[in-house]
């Protein structure tokens, strides 16, 4: 137990020493947000779940507060291309890819992030005696790389600073 506490010491201040410091809760320099398409593809969903009530409609309501800032997903697109083929042409291996568009202005029309790609991709092999298996694995993939692109995209708007 001793030599644990021993070895555990020096790698903590070594870890505290060179800045490390896990990820926190990020802080936005805005309070409420519209995401467009306000019904539209899946990351722009889980970026509205992520920021919950923070999230407001474009046009507000008779006597509502607009946004401070706009999000725009002006583009998510899903692709599956195939990488790798055996001897006889079967499929063995494909790319999943998913391409994100967006924007972040002010309602007047000011861009605080100009039109911005993310990009995420993942290899998936395929066997044709377990397709309903792989056509799972797909889409955990898939929802894997979409929740990467959303942390990426918090991460992005949390880099914003100021809204002047």
């Amino acid at each position: 137990m001793q030599r644990r506490h021993l070895i555990a010491l020096p790698v903590a201040a070594l870890l505290a020493g060179c800045g490390f410091k896990l990820r926190g809760k990020q802080t936005f320099a805005f309070e409420t947000i519209a995401v467009t398409p306000e019904r539209g593809g899946a990351v722009a969903s889980e970026l509205v779940r992520y920021l919950g009530d923070a999230v407001r409609p474009v046009a507000p309501p008779a006597g509502g507060q607009p946004p401070q800032v706009i999000v725009d997903i002006l583009q998510e697109l899903r692709e599956k291309t195939v990488v790798g083929v055996n001897a006889s042409g079967q499929v063995r291996e494909f790319q999943l890819r998913i391409r994100l568009k967006f924007r972040m202005r002010t309602p007047q029309g000011r861009d605080l992030i100009d039109e911005t790609e993310i990009i995420q991709q993942r290899d998936i092999s395929f066997n044709e005696s377990a397709v309903l298996a792989k056509e799972a694995e797909e889409g955990l993939l898939y929802r894997d790389m979409q929740s990467d692109i959303v942390q990426q995209l918090l991460r992005r708007l949390a880099a914003v600073k100021t809204l002047d």
